[in-house]
């Protein structure tokens, strides 16, 4: 089966050669979401609010591959300061409140554009 790239004008395009996602033998691989405010191209100061508009562009590239927050079945967060955690998962839990999808959480010494965070998906569409 051929690939597919994923793009939507409802994420912020990425910032390198890489595409938003790629759909690929049922599974959609999303590419590292950045908190870019896709109206303002601004990255807000405040991690919740972060968390938020990453998880919104991962949930925006989900709904172009024709998928929901039910066929997410492995996130990566990246985060600054892992300090942040628990401000994160608050925001996390709002979006996955049923069957959780996998997941690991690491801190970095740094991401682009110096965004707090920055979040990657694969999901499974049936």
């Amino acid at each position: 089966m051929v690939k597919r790239v994923i793009a939507t004008e409802n994420a912020p395009k990425a910032i390198g050669p890489y595409s938003q996602g790629i759909y690929k033998n049922g599974f959609v691989f999303i590419s590292g979401q950045l908190p870019i405010d896709k109206e303002t191209g601004e990255i807000p100061l405040d991690i919740k609010k972060q968390a938020t508009i990453a998880l919104q562009n991962v949930m925006a590239v989900l709904k172009e591959a024709g998928a929901s927050v039910n066929n997410v079945v492995k996130t990566v967060i990246f985060l600054k300061d892992l300090s942040n955690f628990e401000t994160v998962n608050e925001v996390y839990a709002s979006f996955f409140q049923t069957e959780c999808p996998a997941r690991c959480c690491v801190e970095v010494a740094r991401l682009p554009k110096d965004a707090g965070i920055e979040i990657d998906a694969i999901a499974v569409v049936d």
